[in-house]
């Protein structure tokens, strides 16, 4: 009997064990490396991430790149990274926060949520326009590189990696490649565009404190609800096991989430069971990390929830997930599909663009600058992007753009930014069509655009009055 079990110390596991130590400790190192010399050249300053630059390293020493040091194989195995790690980042996700108060919920975020909504759908309405007007008839391109801006500006890194095995499925193996460099692009582009608009809102007087400069920052009306109490001193490695055995938990309730989901499409069959099978754990572990923090609080022992350990958790699961996924680009790729890559990336940052200075201003109150520059940084680049641009724009905390942030991600983190929609969009692309998809999405962003008008014209006799270009 003892014949028919695999054993775990055989030659073969070892090996394999050997490599993935091998894998976890040079990924480490070119992330320190990374880190190191974007404090020493102060890139943060420029909005560039150390991540990205230890990306670059590992590019630079890929088996692909001009100083091939790195083994095919260990490559092979960074490539299965993404995933694991973003599904880390969405567990601790809400780990570290207070839960938020319900009573008068809506009104704060609901111009919020209503921009992320035309920010989102309207990135699949481009691409589709992009790709149906010109790079179709002129490339002959797959229609599924209609969702690239999408998943790769409001997603990132992580879920244009995550994309890729469902992109390949559906005819475009080349999707994984292009995201992550769309995403790269959108990552610069959030930071030094975006700082160059927080410029132009400074000299026009869209700031909340020039608008109103005798407001002072207090406490957010929209702040948690749990009261946090100190915890008890511990070891600092007693407190990192509980924080990680706490995303464990979340991770594992995705995972059971995910598994009844799957159940339940399953039975329905057809095109239901088919976006059930393609559905990743990420975006469910996001519903573990709420459900373990509503637990915590209502059970008295928030204290053993860090938020400083659960962000560096998620910091450094989302560095090494860009580190990884950026050091296993297919330059080959991109050098030939350059020109759709360059036409989907402006056609998203114009979108963007348009949407921050002519919209926002009408569906946000007093502080919509604030609220409109965090977005867009989110939804071109990653959220830290947001928070780098909201620290230029409102240093002194006047504005309550970060509460209401943080309450839209958590309405819309399930669903948009790699979230269920993001999953299902190829998948419509390919069954419904491309013009049917686009059709749809232009008529979300006409609906939550004209809903977000509605309320903001309803609210407009208790808001203050606000600066608008």
């Amino acid at each position: 009997m003892s014949e028919l079990l695999p054993n775990p110390w055989s030659l073969d596991a070892l090996v394999g064990l050997a490599w993935l130590a091998l894998a976890a400790g040079v990924l480490s190192l070119i992330l320190m490396a990374g880190r190191r010399i974007g404090r020493r050249l102060n890139l943060r300053l420029w909005g560039v991430p150390e991540a990205l630059v230890a990306g670059l390293i590992g590019l630079l020493v890929a088996p692909a790149g001009p100083l091939p040091l790195l083994p095919q194989h260990l490559m092979e195995l960074w490539g299965g990274l993404p995933l694991v790690l973003l599904t880390l980042v969405f567990g601790s996700l809400m780990l570290g926060k207070p839960l938020p108060k319900l009573g008068g919920l809506w009104r704060p975020v609901s111009g919020q949520v209503s921009l992320a909504l035309v920010l989102a759908f309207g990135q699949y309405v481009v691409g589709g326009l992009a790709v149906l007007l010109v790079l179709q008839p002129w490339l002959g391109v797959s229609p599924v590189m209609a969702c690239l801006i999408e998943v790769a500006y409001e997603g990132g890194h992580g879920s244009a990696a995550a994309m890729g095995p469902s992109y390949a499925a559906l005819g475009f193996p080349g999707g994984q490649d292009l995201g992550l460099a769309m995403a790269t692009v959108g990552l610069l582009s959030s930071t030094l565009v975006g700082g160059v608009v927080v410029v132009i809102g400074r000299q026009r007087g869209w700031l909340l404190a020039q608008s109103q400069p005798d407001a002072a920052p207090g406490a957010s009306p929209l702040a948690g609800s749990a009261t946090e109490t100190s915890a008890p001193a511990q070891p600092a490695w007693a407190a990192w096991a509980v924080n990680l055995a706490l995303v464990g938990i979340a991770v594992l309730i995705g995972v059971g989430l995910l598994a009844l989901l799957r159940l339940g499409t399953d039975a329905i069959g057809g095109g239901v069971a088919a976006v059930g099978r393609s559905l990743p754990v990420f975006p469910l572990a996001i519903i573990g990390s709420l459900l373990v923090r509503w637990l915590l609080e209502r059970s008295g022992n928030s204290q053993w929830a860090s938020a400083s350990i659960q962000s560096e958790i998620g910091t450094l699961s989302a560095d090494l997930l860009i580190t990884s996924a950026t050091a296993c680009l297919n330059l080959a790729l991109l050098a030939a599909d350059w020109l759709p890559l360059t036409v989907l990336a402006v056609a998203g940052l114009t979108w963007n663009l348009a949407v921050t200075l002519l919209l926002a201003p009408r569906l946000l109150p007093a502080d919509w600058f604030e609220r409109a520059v965090l977005e867009f940084g989110q939804a071109t680049g990653v959220a830290a992007s947001g928070l780098l641009l909201l620290r230029m724009a409102d240093p002194d905390d006047h504005s309550q753009a970060l509460p209401a942030f943080s309450l839209k991600q958590l309405l819309l983190q399930p669903f948009l930014a790699g979230g269920v929609v993001t999953v299902v969009a190829p998948l419509a692309v390919a069954g419904w069509g491309l013009p049917t998809w686009t059709g749809f999405c232009f008529a979300l962003v006409l609906l939550a655009g004209g809903a977000g008008l509605l309320l903001a014209q309803a609210g407009r006799n208790t808001e203050p009055s606000a600066a608008h270009p």
